[in-house]
């Protein structure tokens, strides 16, 4: 991973954009676990406290029927577990408000 890249890309859809990230090496899938404040893999059983991984590039994307529905893709890494991959998170109006440190962690980077 080189830090010091600050390549953006443009992308159109949500697909078009994870589809690029995954060619591009961002290929585990991360779910939210606030209970746990980590992100977790269910296909390693891995899982990331905020202080874990480091945020790479975030893409929003805003619903056609409804710009308040959001849904956002987030590239991550972790070079403590060798590992980059991606986390897809709906922030519509029905996400509210969530204090979570993983939560704020994610959403500073928005």
């Amino acid at each position: 991973m080189n830090n010091n890249q600050q390549t953006q890309y443009s992308y159109d859809t949500l697909s078009e954009a994870v589809n690029d990230l995954i060619k591009r090496g961002y290929t585990t899938d991360f779910l939210l676990q606030e209970e746990k404040e980590c992100l977790f893999c269910k296909n390693n059983s891995l899982e990331l406290s905020p202080e874990d991984f480091t945020i790479d590039e975030v893409y929003r994307f805003e619903g056609m029927s409804d710009p308040a529905d959001e849904s956002i893709v987030f590239a991550i890494a972790s070079t403590k577990q060798d590992v980059k991959g991606l986390v897809i998170n709906s922030f519509g109006a029905d996400f509210g408000y969530r204090s979570s440190k993983l939560v704020e962690h994610l959403r500073k980077h928005v």
